[in-house]
């Protein structure tokens, strides 16, 4: 298999062609959303990840990353720095660096930032042709933010709320210091 070569998509570097390839997270295409945070997913949509979806969101104090959702398949969710509450069937949990949510299909569940600084969330999730997304209980959240519809793979409109490329995520700071400064120290321990 080929390396795929990286373009700039004028937000960051996203593959041109199928393959393998190595891009560093801050310079990769990131998406942000006044709404639902910044997020990097590191395909291209006209070079999707087939089998699995990996993803990284950094949520500032009060976002959700999304809509509250079940999915039809298994997704896995690491925090690596800050703090987030995590809202799984009904329920609340508090998380921090290192907590690890594995999700099995079908469990409804969201993402809100919490805590003194930006949470960074590492989430990955099988991919199938067919698969599906589902927005449940609506209302949930304040003023209804986590819930509603959202259609799969509508990555402009956010289910009604804008989301906008921008500039990668090294020129933006998305994963600056603040963000990650704990992260060193941990790995480190």
């Amino acid at each position: 298999m080929p390396e795929a070569p990286l373009e700039d998509s004028g937000s960051g570097l996203v593959p041109a062609a199928e393959g393998w390839f190595v891009v560093n997270t801050r310079d990769a295409e990131w998406w942000t959303s006044s709404s639902f945070g910044h997020s990097a997913d590191f395909q291209n949509e006209k070079f999707p990840f087939k089998e699995v979806g990996f993803h990284i969101a950094v949520l500032e104090l009060g976002q959700p990353n999304g809509l509250y959702h079940s999915e039809a398949l298994q997704e896995d969710f690491l925090v690596i720095a800050g703090e987030c509450k995590l809202l799984v069937e009904g329920e609340e949990r508090e998380l921090g660096a290192w907590d690890f949510f594995h999700c099995t299909a079908g469990t409804e569940h969201i993402f809100v930032g919490s805590g003194e600084g930006p949470c960074v969330i590492v989430m990955v999730g099988a991919r199938r042709t067919g698969g599906g997304r589902r927005a449940v209980l609506p209302g949930l959240g304040a003023g209804g933010a986590v819930s509603g519809e959202r259609p799969r793979g509508d990555r402009e409109r956010e289910g009604g709320l804008c989301s906008i490329r921008m500039a990668g995520a090294r020129s933006a700071g998305v994963l600056g210091s603040a963000a990650l400064g704990g992260v060193a120290a941990l790995v480190s321990t």
